[in-house]
């Protein structure tokens, strides 16, 4: 039987729009890789995808402690990438070994992700 960890975070996007205005760089880099940020920046509204991208982190890192993982996982260790058709990708040095696969999804207001972590 294959262990299966689970994680979900939800975001107000409000929340991640005050961060950006009140600290700017400092807030993004410290979250966000290069990566991430570009893809934010590409959107109409970038502070909705930061909020996913947030939430998406969040839930990785929920699922891996629920594994029993504790060791520190900074923000900017956990990239969500986007695939060729828009899903998206966690990339991340698993120290430990397994895959995590995350979904997201959100409305104006709220950012919503769901992690699911299978150690090796």
């Amino acid at each position: 039987m294959v262990d299966i960890f689970i994680g979900t975070d939800l975001v107000e996007v409000t929340r991640i729009r005050s961060a950006i205005q009140e600290t700017g760089d400092r807030f993004l880099n410290r979250i966000y890789t290069k990566t991430e940020q570009d893809y934010c920046q590409s959107k109409a509204n970038p502070e909705i995808h930061y909020a996913g991208r947030f939430a998406a982190k969040e839930a990785v890192m929920k699922a891996l402690k629920s594994s029993g993982i504790n060791a520190p996982i900074s923000f900017d260790s956990i990239d969500i990438q986007s695939s060729n058709t828009g899903e998206p990708i966690v990339v991340m040095d698993l120290k430990f070994g397994g895959q995590c696969r995350v979904s997201i999804s959100h409305t104006d207001s709220h950012a919503i992700a769901s992690a699911i972590y299978t150690p090796e």
